[in-house]
């Protein structure tokens, strides 16, 4: 089988790092059956001076850090990398600049399967870097889908929720019951669809039980990158 080599520069966090591995390998196997998975590096990173640097707004702490990733992972073989998170594609237009591989955008497959299903307006919700600055925002309104925000309250509850819960691997009852809340309350105001723009969300939302469509962002670049992988598979 002749797959192609991915990298995944992971551990923002490590538990989506894990979704991301899982279900890459799932779909190779499913599709190409026996004991077959799929050919990957990881670069895991250690989140907690990321979340800092994050918090102070040193976004050039960032990009060399993930740079730095990027490239060993090239240096591993990679041909194509995924950045596990969507708050670090705001710094997927410079790496993508420098790095010797394509990097497959978050915003573009998510989009892809928005227009798929007819859905061109939906919410965003995310880390409230993601929910805040235009960088996901934009790219989706490149692709004619418009992303409305949360009120400023549940922009803070669901930005807490994934930096003091989810990226511990904590999926706690009470922050689900918290998600059921807030998406049936935004149905009621007459959006046609959610968009988990953060790849630790689908830890506490179920896609398949919502009361509105729900685009799972880690699930979409997972399939996207299984596809990729298998893509010269015979």
């Amino acid at each position: 089988m002749d797959m192609r080599k991915l990298g995944l520069i992971g551990g923002m966090s490590w538990a989506s790092t894990a979704i991301y591995y899982e279900k890459i390998n799932r779909i190779v196997g499913q599709r190409l059956g026996g004991r077959h998975s799929a050919p990957i590096v990881i670069d895991s990173l250690d989140f907690e001076p990321m979340a800092a640097a994050m918090g102070e707004g040193d976004w050039d702490f960032l990009t060399e850090t993930l740079r730095a990733s990027a490239n060993r992972l090239v240096d591993a073989g990679a041909e194509s990398l995924v950045i596990c998170s969507n708050t670090m594609h705001k710094l997927h237009a410079r790496l993508s600049e420098e790095i010797a591989v394509p990097i497959l955008h978050i915003g573009d497959v998510t989009a892809d399967a928005m227009q798929e299903a007819g859905v061109h307006k939906a919410a965003l919700l995310g880390t409230r870097f993601t929910m805040s600055e235009p960088f996901m925002r934009d790219r989706l309104r490149s692709h004619g889908i418009e992303l409305i925000l949360p009120d400023p309250e549940r922009m803070a509850e669901i930005d807490r929720i994934i930096f003091e819960e989810l990226v511990k691997g904590e999926a706690r009852v009470e922050s689900k019951r918290t998600m059921k809340t807030f998406l049936t309350n935004m149905e009621k105001t007459g959006i046609e669809a959610a968009v988990l723009g953060c790849t630790e969300l689908v830890m506490i939302v179920n896609p398949n039980s919502n009361v509105v469509p729900i685009f799972d962002t880690t699930t979409i670049h997972a399939e996207a990158a299984a596809e990729w992988v298998l893509a010269d598979a015979a």
